[in-house]
């Protein structure tokens, strides 16, 4: 094998080492981890001995051997439904659809004092189709301006507002991790919640900026991308699925449910840069007003059941 290609085969040596050392990290605990990083270094060192040696062949077939070891490990860490959850995401809603009504289960309705302490509260609600009046998309950035989490809210014609947010679904006195997210680190849950709870507690709470931006759809795609939410719940429900930073998270995942609804939405790097989402929707022709006007102010003395029209600025 000439120069080139062993140089091509001892960086793909480094990737696989280093992708194989950072997934223990986070998939392997105590002994357990460091014998296995133990065994991964030493069978990469004894590869790369044979590069040097000039026996690229056996170098080969050593990499595809244990990346296939290391890829059937991988696939046999499944999702879980049933770890110790935190308990903002200890429960993902749930609906059933007859008709126009639709009854959601685990509408979480916390009261928050810090962004770790909470009144819990949780329940049912049922609401009708024909009810639904607005689409919201919600942008909270919290640090950098290209980075946001996202969430939609559904306005319904008596004045509640059901808020759906993809999260990571953490354990108690478990933290994010970016990385982690790219390591099977995170379940992911769906959190529909009242406005009063999730949006104060980016905003009033957390002191995040929180953006609320008018979508401009018809009433049979705000009915479809209802459905979607209600049909994403349950499928998490039954068989969960881990989050990814990338691939999976709040921000492609409200993409993946609006082309249920139209399959025309181009992919756009604002989709994964989820801080210049509005910018996209805007260039689509999807938002009701410029992107200026929404950001919301704090209401920290606004009553819970006054505070969606309150970040609205309208009057009760």
């Amino acid at each position: 094998m000439r120069l080139a290609g062993r140089a091509l085969l001892g960086l793909a040596l480094l990737a696989t080492l280093t992708w194989t050392m950072i997934a223990l990290q986070y998939q392997a605990v105590g002994p357990a981890q460091l014998l296995a990083q133990a065994a991964a270094v030493a069978a990469a060192l004894a590869l790369g001995w044979q590069l040097c040696r000039g026996r690229a062949r056996w170098a080969l077939a050593g990499l595809a051997v244990g990346a296939g070891v290391v890829g059937i490990w991988w696939s046999s860490i499944r999702p879980l439904a049933d770890r110790d959850w935190a308990g903002d995401v200890a429960r993902g809603v749930t609906g059933q659809v007859e008709e126009d009504l639709v009854t959601l289960h685990n509408i979480r309705d916390f009261i928050w004092s810090t962004p770790t302490d909470f009144i819990p509260a949780w329940r049912d609600e049922a609401v009708r189709l024909a009810d639904l009046q607005t689409v919201d998309l919600v942008s909270s950035v919290w640090a950098s301006p290209a980075i946001a989490h996202t969430l939609i809210s559904f306005g319904f014609a008596d004045g509640r507002h059901i808020v759906f947010s993809a999260e990571i679904r953490r354990e108690k006195g478990e933290a994010f991790s970016e990385i982690g997210g790219f390591f099977k680190e995170f379940e992911l849950v769906l959190v529909a919640a009242t406005e009063a709870d999730i949006l104060r507690l980016r905003s009033d709470v957390r002191g995040e900026s929180v953006s609320v931006f008018p979508l401009r759809l018809t009433t049979e795609q705000r009915q479809a991308l209802f459905r979607s939410y209600i049909n994403l719940g349950n499928q998490l429900a039954e068989k969960p699925r881990f989050y990814q930073t990338i691939t999976s998270n709040c921000t492609t995942i409200i993409w993946r449910l609006a082309r249920t609804v139209d399959d025309r939405l181009p992919l756009d790097w604002r989709v994964l840069l989820s801080g210049y989402l509005p910018g996209y929707l805007q260039d689509l022709g999807l938002l009701e007003q410029p992107l200026q006007d929404a950001r919301i102010a704090p209401q920290p003395t606004t009553p819970r059941e006054e505070y969606s029209r309150a970040i609205r600025g309208l009057q009760g």
